[in-house]
C-alpha cells in the first residue's frame, strides 16, 4: 500500500490506540504522534446488553472503546486536522468504528487493515501496511 506524506495511521484495538503519522516520500516512515484521551463509552454497540444470564461486561467495554475512539479521529477530521486516514485495527474492533465512522471520515480513509498489531514496533506496522 501507498501511503501520502501526512497520512495519520490509527493502530487500535479493544483497549488501546496508537497514532502515527506517514513522514517517508515514497517508502513507509511512520512517526509516533501523541495519542489523545479517548472517552470511553458507557456501552458500545446498540442492542448488546449485558445481563447475569449473559456477562459481557468485557465486550461492552471494548466496544465503547472503540466508539471513544471513532469520535475522537471523527473529531479530527472534521476539524481538518487529518486529511487521509489509514487504520489498521482487530477485527471486532474495525466492525466497531464503521459504526462510529462520520461521512467525511469514511471518504477521507484511505484504506483499513484487519489486523491485531498493537503494541508492535513501528517496522512490524510499515511492513504489514508495505504487504496490504
Amino acid at each position: 500500500m501507498i501511503l501520502s506524506k501526512g497520512t495519520l495511521v490509527a493502530v487500535v484495538d479493544g483497549e488501546k490506540l496508537a497514532l502515527f503519522e506517514q513522514t517517508g516520500q515514497q517508502d513507509i516512515a511512520l512517526t509516533a504522534r501523541p495519542t489523545p484521551a479517548i472517552e470511553e463509552r458507557a456501552s458500545g454497540a446498540a442492542g448488546r446488553i449485558s445481563s447475569e444470564a449473559n456477562p459481557d461486561n468485557d465486550t461492552q467495554a471494548e466496544d465503547g472503546f472503540a466508539m471513544g475512539v471513532a469520535d475522537v479521529l471523527n473529531k479530527m477530521v472534521l476539524t481538518n486536522q487529518v486529511q487521509h486516514l489509514l487504520v489498521i485495527a482487530a477485527p471486532k474492533t474495525l466492525g466497531q468504528l464503521r459504526k462510529g465512522w462520520h461521512k467525511e471520515t469514511q471518504g477521507r480513509l484511505v484504506g483499513e487493515i484487519a489486523k491485531d498489531l498493537t503494541g508492535h514496533s513501528t517496522d512490524q506496522i510499515a511492513a504489514a501496511i508495505d504487504k496490504a
